[in-house]
């Protein structure tokens, strides 16, 4: 009997692997075969989707979905988790992160070990076992765009500013880029006037951060909307109101704690939908460029099963 084959050479049934051999600034490039190894060991054909940017990765991962894979393993950071979302959303494939990036907020939230081979062969039992768990996602529409998917966090305020501003930088390399980028961007810093409507309310509020959590954390760690349950179907907004430079620079540490919603110029909202729109912000989210606001962000509950 013959097996069919996706459009990509994915064979029906397989676990499709997508890996980003840069993440986490490529420390943990040898793991690759281990993983494959691991993931043979369940019996089911694995296949590695090639990919050389974040549009090829969502569009092989797409073809291995409409080809029939069994399932999708990321071996990666949040952005490779990202383009994943973007095939698995509402789909009956599950997906199995494996960290290693730099971030990995979105493995960790959903109840993931941190360890990349303890996370492997959790996602090769719940294969072999038929296990799975259903988490929810946030689903971004903007008009003139397609609707987008992510896991973690919607960032549209300060964080997303800084992270369009390193984008725009040809200079420095690495991780100083971005340290560069806070600097500009501090002594830029002034609130800007939002508007935000959570379940068909609407408000009118200065803010100089701003952000949409389906998940607690960002940037690896930063518990930006601490409360935030990916299995409630509700998302948590966390807004920082007019402050200045020294009062977010104090601020800043205790994201990572989740107190910052202590501070009396932090507030904390719950709602299913919410839309966000500001002139000149552009809103990022797992760490992934969307495109500027307006934007309306809706929870799906379930949207996602994971090898859990």
């Amino acid at each position: 009997m013959s097996t069919a084959t996706a459009p990509d050479g994915t064979p029906a049934g397989a676990v499709a692997v997508l890996a980003n051999p840069v993440a986490g600034r490529g420390r943990r490039t040898g793991l690759l075969p281990t993983v494959c190894d691991l993931l043979a060991g369940t019996g089911r054909p694995v296949h590695l989707l090639a990919a050389s940017s974040a549009a090829e990765a969502s569009d092989a991962c797409r073809a291995a979905v409409a080809g029939a894979a069994a399932a999708l393993v990321t071996v990666g950071g949040d952005g490779t988790v990202h383009a994943a979302l973007q095939a698995l959303a509402g789909t009956g494939v599950p997906l199995g992160p494996v960290p290693t990036g730099t971030g990995n907020d979105f493995a960790a939230a959903t109840g993931f070990p941190t360890d990349p081979i303890a996370a492997v062969t959790l996602i090769a039992d719940a294969l072999r076992t038929g296990r799975e768990h259903r988490v929810d996602l946030a689903r971004v529409s903007a008009a003139g765009r397609p609707d987008h998917w992510y896991g973690a966090v919607l960032a549209a305020g300060f964080d997303a500013i800084v992270n369009e501003r390193a984008n725009r930088m040809r200079w420095p390399s690495g991780p100083s880029r971005y340290d560069l980028a806070i600097l500009i961007e501090l002594a830029r810093l002034r609130a800007r006037r939002y508007r935000v409507t959570l379940d068909g309310e609407p408000y009118e509020l200065d803010a100089v951060l701003v952000a949409v959590g389906n998940c607690a954390s960002y940037g690896g760690g930063m518990r930006v909307c601490p409360a935030a349950d990916p299995t409630d179907g509700l998302l948590d907004v966390v807004v920082a109101g007019p402050v200045g430079r020294g009062t977010l620079i104090r601020i800043k540490p205790r994201v990572y704690r989740g107190s910052h919603l202590d501070h009396p110029q932090v507030r904390g909202f719950r709602a299913r939908q919410v839309t966000l729109d500001a002139a000149g912000v552009v809103g990022y989210a797992d760490g992934e460029r969307l495109g500027p606001l307006p934007v309306t962000v809706t929870a799906v509950p379930g949207a996602l099963r994971l090898l859990r």
